[in-house]
Formats: structure tokens, C-alpha cells, sequence
């Protein structure tokens, strides 16, 4: 069986401006990570989110017409306050 390696292999070189290097050092540091385990971890995460993103989900036809009568009803209202919500909200890190 083989073991995966905890030693980093490579490196992997960005150019940033100051100020994303600011926003990122000061969520790195409310996490408890320093800027490289911070930025990797992101990195990975997003990486994964992509590929999922673009999975293949298979179904047969009965589960394919109940998703897509679900995702064709109009919003509970529950989903309706949901969505208000996040449209309502400002990121932080907008200016």
C-alpha cells in the first residue's frame, strides 16, 4: 500500500497586489494558518468544487422528470427569503 507524502513536492509561484495579499493574510490568520496553508487550502477547495461542478450525474427517467419538475416549480417562499437574503448582503471585502 502506498503512503501518501506530507512533504510538499513543488512550488507554486503568484504574483498578487498588496492588498489581496492583505485581505488573504488576514483571513489566513482568523483560521490559524499562515498565508501558504491558507492559500493552498483555498486553492484545493475550489479545485474541487470545479471538477464536481462538471460531474456527470446519471439518472433514470423517473428521477430525471422529479428533479427537473422540482427545479421548474416556483420558489417556496422559504427559498424566496433565502434567495432575498443573499442578494441583500454585502460581501466584506467590497468596496
Amino acid at each position: 500500500m502506498q503512503q501518501q507524502s506530507t512533504t510538499s513536492e513543488v512550488n507554486i509561484h503568484l504574483r498578487a497586489r498588496a492588498r489581496d495579499r492583505e485581505l488573504i493574510d488576514q483571513a489566513a490568520e482568523i483560521k490559524g494558518e499562515n498565508r501558504s496553508q491558507f492559500m493552498l487550502a483555498s486553492a484545493l477547495k475550489e479545485a474541487k468544487h470545479i471538477l464536481l461542478d462538471q460531474s456527470t450525474i446519471y439518472a433514470d427517467t423517473k428521477a430525471f422528470h422529479t428533479i427537473m419538475d422540482w427545479m421548474d416549480a416556483a420558489a417556496s417562499p422559504a427559498e424566496v427569503e433565502g434567495m432575498q437574503r443573499i442578494v441583500a448582503s454585502r460581501a466584506p471585502w467590497a468596496v
